[in-house]
């Protein structure tokens, strides 16, 4: 008697990485960014910029302030609507 397995194919996706701007720093551990996508219209070949605002948690030591250019990582829920973490400041 032989017993068949279920083989499971689990494909895992990779964290987003976005780049974004500091529209507003709320507190020690959270910022608040702004990521702009471009894209082109499928039928009319018009660029389109696209918006998006996240709430970050920052745990990267060091001043930020509004407007400065950031890399954002997609992991872990921190709360409700916290699910990026700072990597780096770019400027």
């Amino acid at each position: 008697m032989t017993k068949k397995t279920k083989e499971t194919t689990e494909t895992k996706t990779q964290p987003k990485k976005l780049q974004g701007v500091i529209i507003n720093v709320i507190d020690d551990t959270t910022i608040k960014v702004r990521v702009e996508i471009k894209y082109s219209h499928p039928l009319y070949k018009k660029i389109i910029k696209k918006h998006k605002n996240y709430l970050v948690h920052k745990k990267v030591e060091g001043e930020f302030v509004k407007g400065d250019i950031v890399w954002i990582l997609e992991g872990k829920p921190v709360s409700k609507t916290k699910k990026f973490y700072l990597v780096e400041k770019v400027k």
